[in-house]
């Protein structure tokens, strides 16, 4: 499919996640109104209070922009970026970004501005770019899926977050407390191009961002621009060698740890390696908790996302200078 073709005069129908960042969502809704207004454009906002609902309000700005020849834009963190994408893949039309979240990785990774207005201006003189996405059973993600031990890190870091507020600081202590914890080791079998590898471990990450994978320090970050994703597993370990990893991860030397093995991978399968595993596992894809059946197919999505990005990229600091433990 060639790349759409976004008019000067294109109109935007901005989904809205009103739980997104800590500003008020009548606040972040005004300021976006007025950049737009101010530069003679139409926009339409579809302000979402209930998350459940984001999709099916999507889809409502999917058919808008459609019939207009506009432009559908996710103002959320990168959990809503993730619903509001998985409608638009494919269906050829441009897509935006207005970046409301904790850490932004798919924002900052494309060069678009994390404050409110400056994102809404990039929209103003933006260039559509195919960008790759990955899918886990035909579900999108944009920055990462896992399953194991990260899914529950991040059901954790919510509760945490609901408690002592959305930063950085809560995240890091929130991965603290559930890298303490006894977990459940995953028994599966990994089957990419060039063999087959049973392995017994405590999570399953597959990397699509490569600034999130060189924070941590994950040598393969620098595949995603090359058409594959970075697979993380670790052996198994006690509670104090996780801790080592997770303080690893926060320094950017992950990808030192003897107990950590990546690869790239432009296509993977993922089934229980023992007959009586579960047919169902929980995931995590971008932030967002999901059930899906084994075996699991990861890969590279044959379609790319067609992003709306600015001419003149904003790129917030160096790749690697903000280091941080895993998060979406």
């Amino acid at each position: 499919m060639s790349l759409p073709v976004v008019d000067a005069d294109a109109p935007f129908f901005i989904v809205l996640n009103a739980g997104s960042g800590k500003r008020d969502a009548s606040e972040t809704r005004a300021a976006i109104e007025t950049v737009l207004g101010e530069a003679g454009r139409t926009c339409e906002v579809f302000e979402v209070k209930d998350a459940s609902r984001l999709q099916e309000t999507a889809r409502s700005a999917l058919g808008k922009a459609r019939e207009r020849g506009g432009v559908v834009v996710a103002a959320g963190g990168d959990g809503s970026l993730n619903a509001v994408a998985q409608l638009v893949l494919g269906r050829g039309c441009a897509f935006g970004v207005v970046p409301l979240g904790t850490f932004n990785y798919f924002a900052r990774t494309h060069g678009i501005p994390t404050d409110t207005a400056d994102a809404a201006r990039s929209l103003l003189d933006a260039v559509v770019r195919p960008v790759q996405v990955g899918l886990v059973n035909d579900r999108l993600f944009l920055v990462n899926a896992s399953l194991g031990l990260y899914p529950q890190l991040l059901e954790d870091r919510e509760g945490y977050k609901q408690q002592f507020g959305r930063s950085r600081g809560v995240a890091f202590i929130a991965g603290l407390v559930s890298v303490l914890r006894e977990h459940r080791q995953l028994r599966i079998r990994l089957e990419r191009p060039g063999g087959t590898r049973s392995i017994r471990t405590p999570t399953l990450f597959v990397g699509n961002n490569r600034l999130q994978l060189e924070q941590i320090g994950i040598d393969e970050a620098a595949l995603i621009e090359h058409g594959q994703l970075a697979a993380i597993t670790l052996r198994p370990v006690g509670w104090l060698s996780m801790l080592g990893l997770l303080v690893s991860g926060a320094l950017g030397r992950l990808g030192d740890a003897d107990n950590v093995f990546s690869f790239g991978v432009d296509r993977m399968t993922v089934r229980q390696a023992l007959p009586y595993g579960p047919k169902r596992v929980k995931v995590a894809t971008d932030g967002e908790i999901v059930w899906l059946r084994m075996p699991l197919e990861l890969r590279v999505s044959p379609e790319p996302l067609y992003l709306l990005a600015p001419r003149s990229p904003v790129f917030e600091g160096a790749r690697a200078d903000e280091a941080a433990a895993p998060d979406s």
